[in-house]
């Protein structure tokens, strides 16, 4: 560790405000509706936009009239694949580099891939009059049979892709004393923000203005940019807040380059508001997904194989993988390691990142057969994951840069008083006489960090401001980048100004994979101590200064002033420096360079935790609730403790939803998503909410950045499913390979492992 980050690593230990639980600087424009999402835009002129959906999954359209939508009353115009005018497929490009899932632009053809897929656009002045035409468009089709069968296994189109691989598994399975074989297999998982998709855009003068629900503006500028045949620099899009995301935000889908070709055609701005339906067909969802797992131990838990077989639906058109062995070469240390994908052609909606996305269904399935494992070795699950415990990343030789999924097992088990645990099925009770199972899993998530840029501005007022290109999506972005600021330069957070959301501020990274603050980090420390150095060069030039003519190496920065080194005498504020020098402020620049992708670096990164989950069963009426989650986080040094806390519950109720409640339902006749509302796709509300308790280990991960923080967007939702299904075997006997576990599962006898002879 060196230079600034060493000094960074030294001072963090007694910052007043890095560390400290901090509200959100956000927190009163959300709280008296002032904050703008993209949807709240009105602009002069203003025209709105619905799309008419295909009501067919496969085929193709034979005929479109709009004789009775075109008269309706407000109606502008109608668009279908002969008017909607240029739009392109985005070329090839380096990884996070113009990302999108759906790679056919909108009305590209006529030949229909999914259920939902937009046919038409119907523009008018109000959204009444818009959604009315575009329901009166008549389209006729020529249909041919559609597939959205969600059982995979056997259906892949291509050969295995080999994702990691080391020893050989085969004969390692074969000569085991102990092994196991088991599908388990995750739904379709449909996002459900509360605030819906949306673009609002205008086009002026040859530019593109889009206010979006984006969770990375840069990536959707380029990408619409490409789409409409435009140059990026004459296209901006802007992000204020988001109504969460969950990774179904990360990238441009079809309805952003329709508001925005509308708007072009028309000369006026337009806005499209996704309907919660259309939620479930064209913006992406977590794919379903089989999942074999092998395992093979010896009598001691030592394990001597782990395959994982997985295969994932994807849409007719693109390849979408859901790379669940994420995780699976590096967890545990086994000699023998092999991971295969394939994808599943189905006609649906092209899936897209889901939070967690990997990693959280590949942990499902393989600390589900952990503990299967621990069963037949007659083993605590504890235990049996601390005996397999790695020195290195050995999927690629490198040690971690910090790891301490132990302790977090250890931690784990006290806080949740592991050690009263009886392994007899249904031998525990609680004081009320209900049935408790007691289930853990182990967790992990990439930790890394991106290009991101940013800019610092000290004010002669006393205040600061720093722009950057990334966004808030309601993770605390905010508050935790002034935060930094605040601890750098001494500047009150509540006198920082926090500028995001904007592609033509200096590129800030994506907000998603729980990278956006390890990326940031970097770059913002770097700008604020530009700023710095430009304070301290003045203070040694300004009339009046009691430092002028001094070297800038005989002063030093601290609190928001200029002092000599050793701090005896003056101590000049940065205001008043500013204030003799006429200025109006200073500025400082900051980037920093990612490691995401980087086979050269010398580490392997990642965050840990585990969780334990108790449920607690009512055979009598078959009532299965899960009462109380602990989790206990190794992710670095928490910048804002209460902002984390607040990610790690959300992901946990989120995993209650997973694993109890969630999954989107295709009808087999029309092959549309038939539970698309949140009346019928079931979420977890506040009433399913367990108590839930979050630890937080406090190990700094310098390796990462110098603050040694690490994302938690994603972490706490990971291992969660598998900690509940584990305590419902221990509750009721009845394994559940398939989520959501209902309550017909449990009324049924356990399903045998099936053979694979």
């Amino acid at each position: 560790m060196l230079g600034p980050q060493k000094e960074a690593a030294e001072q963090i230990g007694i910052s007043k405000i890095i560390g400290v639980a901090t509200p959100r600087v956000d927190g009163p424009l959300k709280t008296t509706g002032s904050a703008m999402y993209a949807s709240d835009f009105h602009l002069p002129g203003l025209v709105y936009a619905w799309p008419t959906t295909a009501t067919i999954a496969s085929g193709s359209v034979t005929g479109i009239d709009l004789s009775t939508a075109k008269g309706m009353p407000g109606v502008l115009a109608i668009y279908t694949h002969e008017n909607i005018g240029p739009l392109y497929r985005t070329p090839p490009a380096p990884v996070l580099s113009l990302m999108i899932d759906e790679t056919r632009p909108p009305l590209e053809d006529t030949t229909i891939r999914y259920y939902g897929q937009y046919v038409a656009v119907a523009v008018a002045e109000t959204m009444e009059q818009a959604r009315a035409a575009a329901e009166a468009v008549k389209v006729t089709y020529s249909k041919t049979a559609h597939n959205t069968d969600v059982h995979l296994i056997g259906s892949g189109v291509n050969t295995p892709k080999e994702v990691t691989k080391r020893g050989n598994t085969t004969d390692a399975l074969k000569s085991a004393a102990i092994k196991h074989d088991a599908i388990y297999s995750t739904p379709t998982e449909t996002h459900n923000p509360i605030e819906l998709h949306a673009s609002v855009a205008s086009y002026k003068d040859g530019k593109f203005t889009l206010y979006e629900t984006s969770q990375a503006v840069g990536n959707h500028r380029d990408v619409l940019a490409a789409v409409l045949g435009a140059p990026p620099d004459s296209v901006q899009v802007i992000t204020r807040f988001l109504g969460s995301g969950f990774g179904g935000k990360l990238w441009p889908w079809p309805h952003s380059a329709l508001a925005a070709s509308c708007s072009r055609n028309l000369n006026r701005p337009v806005k499209l508001v996704v309907s919660r339906s259309m939620m479930f067909q064209s913006v992406g969802h977590r794919p379903a997904i089989d999942q074999r797992i092998q395992l093979a131990a010896t009598s001691t838990g030592k394990l001597t194989a782990i395959q994982q077989d997985y295969v994932n639906h994807t849409s007719v058109q693109d390849d979408y993988d859901e790379g669940c062995g994420e995780a699976t070469g590096f967890i545990y240390s086994c000699p023998n390691v092999l991971v295969t994908g394939n994808l599943a052609r189905r006609n649906v909606g092209t899936p897209t990142s889901m939070r967690g996305p990997g990693a959280v269904p590949g942990l499902y399935a393989l600390e589900s057969a952990m503990d299967e494992l621990a069963l037949k070795l007659e083993m605590d699950p504890v235990e049996l994951r601390l005996i397999n415990e790695p020195e290195m990343d050995e999927s690629t030789g490198k040690p971690f840069s910090s790891r301490h999924l132990k302790e977090c097992l250890s931690v784990g088990a006290e806080k949740f008083g592991w050690a009263k645990r009886n392994p007899t099925v249904g031998s525990m009770k609680n004081a009320d006489g209900l049935t408790l199972g007691w289930g853990m899993a182990a967790c992990s998530w990439i930790a890394t960090r991106i290009d991101a840029e940013a800019s610092v501005e000290l004010r002669q007022d006393g205040t600061a401001r720093i722009v950057c290109g990334a966004q808030d999506i309601g993770g605390g972005t905010y508050t935790v980048i002034a935060q930094m600021v605040a601890h750098e330069t001494g500047v009150p957070v509540r006198r920082v100004e926090v500028v995001l959301g904007d592609s033509s501020l200096p590129p800030g990274p994506i907000s998603g994979g729980s990278w956006a603050t390890a990326s940031l980090t970097p770059a913002v420390l770097d700008a604020a101590r530009s700023a710095i150095k430009a304070i301290v060069l003045a203070a040694t030039k300004a009339n009046g200064s009691p430092f002028k003519g001094k070297q800038e190496s005989e002063l030093e920065f601290v609190d928001g002033g200029v002092r000599g080194k050793g701090g005896d005498g003056t101590t000049l504020s940065f205001s008043d420096v500013l204030k003799l020098s006429k200025a109006k402020g200073v500025s400082g620049s900051g980037k920093s360079q990612g490691v995401f992708g980087d086979n050269q670096s010398p580490y392997s990164f990642h965050s840990y935790g585990a969780q334990f989950a108790e449920v607690t069963w009512q055979p009598e009426i078959a009532r299965l609730r899960v009462s109380r989650i602990v989790t206990v986080i190794d992710a670095g040094r928490m910048l804002n403790p209460r902002t984390a806390k607040n990610q790690i519950e959300g992901a946990v109720v989120m995993g209650v939803g997973m694993a109890m409640l969630e999954a989107t339902e295709y009808e087999e006749r029309s092959g549309a998503p038939i539970n698309s509302s949140l009346a019928d796709y079931i979420v977890a509300v506040s009433a399913d909410c367990p108590q839930i308790d979050v630890t937080f280990l406090d190990y700094p991960d310098f390796k990462l950045n110098s603050l040694g923080a690490r994302g938690v967007g994603e972490i706490g939702l990971a291992g969660v499913a598998a900690a509940i299904a584990n305590a419902v075997q221990h509750a009721t006997g009845v394994r559940a390979r398939r989520l959501p576990i209902r309550i017909e599962d449990l009324l049924s006898a356990p399903e045998p492992s099936p053979s694979f002879a």
